[in-house]
């Protein structure tokens, strides 16, 4: 068999486990041709692979590359006043109801232009391509009008082509109340005209509503969902965040792809999003960083086998967070999350979590070939470890990258 690149003498952490293991494979051997995998395996029994490059791992540990299934990447603006506030007491939804918050980054972000959007976002997505990150999700959502959320899908398009890395861009409008507007009105206008251009456009694949009482009614969200079916596009939610408003429940039987947050989820939603196939999207940097002390229903989800994400919910506000693998930690110790969760969470299950299963999320022959290859001597280095960065080479459609 030809192939243009072969790893060999390294460790796979495959995610290739019908149980929903690691699927550890130890010896192994990747091959991949014109950016897929056309070979894994262990090398006793790998085929005869003629390969123009033969990379030695020297025992290394290759896993697939990770996959950031939920930021808000693309803002411009600093919120480190409202941390202070926070130690102080005062709550997020306090701050959101006196015009902080969102709001605060939506001025800044209307403020900057493609340029200064692009400069102030390449160092957030550098450090988590240094992290092994070669799939990242950026929602819009401190536009709040047209102009504005085209300008962040714009540059959120614009970041793939300066990095090698794949950007899937999710339409946000919903994610607060504009400045003097009614919530109402302005879902109106986000379904009648914004879904709309956004669609026609080509700038989004998804449509994302912030469903909370500080933010969107299940109504309102319902009305968004049906306006993204109706132009193509997929649907997420945050959901159940800081109250239940059987958000999740709602996208589910709309078919969204996942439902993010899901700390107040109930019984009756983990039953929904198992019979849709929605991805739990936890995020455990935002509470942290809000101090939250709901946990998400993990063991519901597990028993119903709703899969698990992780992201790092990287925005100005909740949680300022650009690293991968600190996330997988809080998910361990903040979620009890194990191992196998953590790094799945961040591979197989977000891939689906951005409806990418197929494509990308395991080391399977016919996949794109992203990769991690690690300094580690097991793969729960890669959750132990707190500023510690293990990373060897990144790969992206097989080439290092």
């Amino acid at each position: 068999m030809r192939c243009d690149t072969l790893w060999h003498n390294a460790n796979l952490i495959t995610l290739e486990d019908p149980s929903g293991g690691l699927g550890i494979i130890r010896d192994g051997v990747i091959a991949a041709h014109e950016g897929r995998i056309v070979h894994v395996g262990s090398a006793a029994d790998a085929p005869s692979l003629d390969a123009i490059n033969r990379i030695d791992c020297a025992g290394r540990w290759i896993s697939p590359g990770l996959i950031d299934c939920h930021t808000h990447l693309v803002y411009a603006g600093n919120r480190a006043g409202e941390f202070e506030q926070r130690l102080q007491g005062v709550s997020y939804a306090e701050i959101a109801r006196a015009g902080g918050g969102i709001v605060s980054t939506v001025k800044a972000t209307r403020g900057a232009d493609d340029e200064a959007l692009t400069k102030a976002s390449l160092p957030r997505l550098d450090a988590m391509l240094a992290e092994g990150i070669t799939t990242i999700e950026i929602k819009s959502g401190y536009g709040l009008s047209l102009a504005d959320e085209r300008k962040q899908l714009r540059v959120a398009r614009q970041l793939a082509t300066l990095r090698k890395v794949e950007v899937v861009p999710t339409f946000l409008g919903a994610h607060a109340v504009p400045p003097g507007h009614e919530a109402q009105a302005y879902i109106n206008e986000v379904c009648a005209a914004m879904i709309p251009a956004i669609a026609a456009e080509g700038l989004a694949e998804a449509v994302d509503i912030f469903c909370e009482n500080i933010a969107f009614s299940p109504a309102q969200a319902q009305q968004v969902f049906e306006a993204a079916r109706r132009h193509g596009l997929a649907i997420k939610i945050h959901a159940e965040q800081l109250s239940n408003q059987h958000g999740a429940q709602l996208a589910a039987e709309h078919g969204a792809l996942s439902a993010d947050h899901i700390e107040f989820l109930d019984s009756a939603g983990v039953a929904a999003m198992q019979r849709a196939g929605t991805v739990a999207v936890l995020l455990p940097g935002a509470y942290y960083f809000t101090r939250e002390t709901q946990l998400p229903p993990i063991q519901q989800l597990r028993d119903a086998r709703v899969p698990i994400a992780l992201a790092t919910d990287c925005n100005p506000g909740t949680s300022p967070l650009t690293s991968p693998l600190l996330t997988m930690n809080m998910g361990a110790t903040l979620f009890r999350l194990t191992v196998a969760e953590c790094i799945a969470g961040f591979t197989r299950e977000a891939a689906r979590a951005l409806g990418r299963g197929e494509r990308l999320g395991t080391l399977s022959i016919g996949k794109d070939c992203d990769l991690a290859i690690w300094d580690i001597e097991a793969p729960a280095d890669l959750v132990y470890r707190i500023g510690f960065n293990p990373l060897h080479t990144r790969v992206w459609r097989g080439q290092p990258a």
